[in-house]
């Protein structure tokens, strides 16, 4: 029998609100079934439907999870474990995990970079994430566009939804925290420079 899920549990997968999901519903665009009591629902093959998966993938399922710095390797634990939790939850296989250790501004990350490669190859058909600022810090949205060209869907697991407002906050909070490591990171630099003299 075929995997089911409440709305609730379906937008959380979609990365959406309960309310987009009732709107789509009413447009058309993604349909929900209804139980006799008229209930809302949906089917895991909507959802494959919806993220471009299509039913005789090829493509490996892989959790990404990461953290700005070798002081957070608790936080980066935490998240792979839920995350895994998560997967098992749904019954979605998981091939392998990835992790990084670097800043969301950073395009040079090696396991992510190796992520897009694989979409790219098309030997990637799955990517489950906590937050989407985990996988990129700007340009989520392109991101995710991109990849599905390719067949692969995102999973965020913990979408919060925030007020225009306040994703701009993040964002500028975000900008404040790369550039204070980095002129801590010029100090320390320094430091050992003049420490050599």
């Amino acid at each position: 029998m075929e995997k089911m899920y409440k709305p609730k549990e379906f937008a959380s997968m979609l990365g959406v609100a309960v309310i987009t999901l009732q709107r789509w519903d009413r447009e058309g665009k993604l349909i929900a079934y209804r139980n006799p009591k008229g209930r809302r629902y949906y089917t895991h093959a909507q959802y494959e439907q919806y993220m471009g998966i299509s039913e005789n993938k090829v493509g490996k399922t892989m959790i990404y999870a990461r953290v700005s710095n070798r002081g957070q390797k608790d936080d980066l634990d935490n998240q792979i474990e839920f995350l895994k939790t998560f997967a098992n939850s749904r019954g979605i296989i998981v091939d392998e995990v990835i992790t990084d250790i670097a800043s969301g501004l950073n395009d040079n990350r090696k396991k992510w970079n190796e992520l897009i490669e694989l979409a790219q190859q098309k030997e990637l058909s799955q990517i489950i994430i906590s937050h989407k600022d985990r996988f990129v810090r700007f340009g989520y949205d392109w991101f995710e566009a991109f990849l599905k060209k390719f067949g692969v869907g995102i999973v965020v697991v913990n979408n919060e939804k925030l007020s225009p407002q306040e994703e701009l906050v993040q964002d500028l909070i975000s900008i404040i925290h790369v550039f204070s490591c980095r002129i801590y990171g010029l100090r320390k630099y320094k430091k050992i420079k003049d420490d050599e003299l």
